[in-house]
């Protein structure tokens, strides 16, 4: 698991890490994804799977790029009935770019809606080598670079 979740004054915030961008971008995708079914529901492994290519503008800013990437996936998955489930992401300089594969959304037993991704708070950021990133929440690890860490504040 490389992704935490904490909770705020209102809302609840997710902290992930990994060794690449990319890959704390697909950590914090997933455990998003993972958050809304959580408890004691799961997904079913089981249900056919569509798959395709998502692409947000970055605009130069690599922030508001993964803001734009995860509140796409809740608008695939509320607004387009696309849940995604899985996903590889390449990052530009112009786009995030996700190769996905969804289920219906409408088979997916959620417990928890968010509502958007916030930009309160919001990190996205390299570790260095040698670099230690404090845990600072309850249940968040401390983290030692190199690699990358994304903290994001969630609207429930």
């Amino acid at each position: 698991m490389s992704s935490w979740l904490f909770p705020t004054t209102a809302d609840v915030g997710i902290r992930t890490f990994s060794h690449s961008l990319e890959g704390v971008i697909e950590e914090a995708t997933i455990g998003i994804q993972e958050y809304q079914i959580s408890g004691h529901l799961t997904l079913d492994n089981s249900l056919p799977r569509g798959t395709g290519t998502w692409a947000v503008p970055t605009e130069g800013d690599i922030e508001r790029g993964l803001v734009r990437w995860l509140e796409e996936v809740l608008y695939r998955g509320y607004g387009e009935g696309q849940w995604l489930v899985e996903s590889s992401i390449s990052v530009s300089e112009e786009y995030v770019t996700g190769h996905v594969s969804w289920v219906d959304a409408d088979l997916v037993e959620r417990e928890i809606e968010v509502k958007a991704i916030t930009m309160h708070e919001l990190v996205l950021r390299e570790v260095q080598e040698g670099e230690t990133v404090l845990g600072e929440h309850l249940g968040v690890p401390d983290f030692e670079g190199p690699g990358w860490m994304s903290q994001i504040i969630l609207d429930i």
